[in-house]
């Protein structure tokens, strides 16, 4: 799912409540993950450094503070932009499943 160094440190799971997942997701110079979808919405709290949100359509260049919003089954991926760490606070429901696609990010010069 990712390519380059990533870690994710859960926060909040199913053990502590029903209703959410958070962990936080760190990538490292210039990490990312592949395209995705999840069957429930996701939620990103960009905590630290420079990164990127994208879908097949859109792009959105992310700093600290920012806040992504991407709805169930919306195929996107994200990471930290070139020469750059970036880091997230994912929200998901804890039944949303993951289903990741082949397509790899090459080149997120590209997006910027």
């Amino acid at each position: 799912m990712f390519d380059g160094k990533v870690t994710r440190q859960s926060i909040v799971n199913s053990s502590l409540t029903e209703q959410f997942n958070f962990a936080l997701v760190s990538f490292y110079k210039g990490a990312k993950n592949h395209f995705h979808t999840h069957t429930s919405d996701q939620i990103l709290f960009v905590t630290d450094g420079s990164g990127i949100v994208a879908t097949e359509s859109n792009v959105v260049e992310m700093k600290e503070g920012d806040t992504a919003f991407i709805p169930a089954g919306e195929k996107h991926w994200h990471g930290a932009a070139d020469e750059h760490d970036f880091s997230h606070i994912s929200l998901t429901q804890p039944d949303s499943v993951t289903q990741i696609f082949s397509d790899k990010i090459e080149d997120t010069d590209s997006y910027n």
